[in-house]
């Protein structure tokens, strides 16, 4: 199966109201959608560029007002996913709970209008410290039409664990939805997305905020989209099928053969998504000592 995708590196600027952000969200759905994907991918926190407009004088506050446009947010991807006929995963979003949670959660938009939720799991020290935010109980895998997919926000993709699980359970899409101040923080995302592409044979497709903003902590980015292969012989041969011009607006498209996966993950170079000794894993870690 032959899947299209688009990946946006979306700019971060600044806008006066949630017109200025709907009409950038629409242009860019415009451009992904005329190549007709099946999949396009949004970065992490895009939200954030509402902040441009709000009081920001108590971080911790104004990121929670911004679940006052959690509703609108949620009904302009919904309306751009049926419209494109793609399937959306509309970046993330922090979002406040009844409970009081804060948690930077990622969203997936269906053409048919269901909309799906990916928490965060493992949480920066930023968002621990800055933004007072909660982390994500649930990993989740979707079984869609053009293949399952998961979703690993940002410094999800650092935890090889997780990315197992969802391998084992069958995954042949990450989707990395990342925001980098630095080039230092978007290499270790990015080369993160490298190792769990060949640790399971999966394709991983990574994208990024670039640009930048008069609040605290969104001053700077460092973006650049990418989708990513397993390093073998079927596939590109530096295990990029795509990839953007950093720190500029941009959207990198790629087909990607689902075929390749079934066809690696049997008889590829090396098959570490099934040659994995778990018995050895299982066990714990024997200590020598060494005079």
């Amino acid at each position: 199966m032959i899947v299209r995708i688009a990946a946006v590196q979306y700019l971060l600027r600044q806008i006066n109201d949630w017109s200025g952000f709907e009409n950038q969200v629409r242009f860019i759905m415009q451009a992904a959608g005329d190549y007709k994907p099946q999949f396009v991918l949004l970065p992490e926190i895009l939200t954030t560029q509402l902040l441009s407009f709000m009081d920001t004088s108590d971080l911790r506050t104004s990121v929670r007002n911004m679940n006052d446009y959690t509703r609108r947010y949620k009904d302009l991807m919904q309306e751009l996913a049926a419209q494109w006929n793609v399937h959306l995963i509309g970046g993330t979003h922090p979002t406040l709970h009844e409970d009081g949670r804060l948690l930077n959660t990622a969203y997936y938009f269906t053409p048919s209008g269901e909309i799906f939720e990916q928490d965060k799991i493992h949480r920066t020290r930023w968002e621990r410290e800055k933004w007072d935010t909660d982390a994500g109980e649930k990993l989740h895998l979707f079984e869609t039409p053009f293949g399952k997919i998961a979703i690993l926000i940002c410094y999800d993709i650092e935890f090889p664990e997780l990315s197992r699980m969802v391998c084992e359970a069958g995954a042949d899409i990450l989707m990395v939805p990342s925001c980098t101040d630095d080039r230092q923080g978007f290499l270790r995302v990015r080369y993160c997305c490298h190792a769990r592409a060949i640790e399971n044979q999966v394709f991983v497709v990574m994208t990024s905020t670039v640009g930048n903003l008069a609040v605290e902590g969104l001053g700077m980015h460092y973006g650049q989209a990418s989708i990513i292969t397993p390093s073998d012989f079927s596939f590109a041969r530096d295990g990029i099928a795509a990839e953007g011009t950093p720190n500029i607006e941009q959207i990198v498209v790629a087909d990607v053969d689902l075929q390749d996966l079934v066809t690696n993950r049997l008889s590829g170079t090396t098959i570490p998504l099934y040659d994995k000794r778990k018995n050895i894993y299982e066990r714990p870690v024997e200590i020598i000592k060494v005079n």
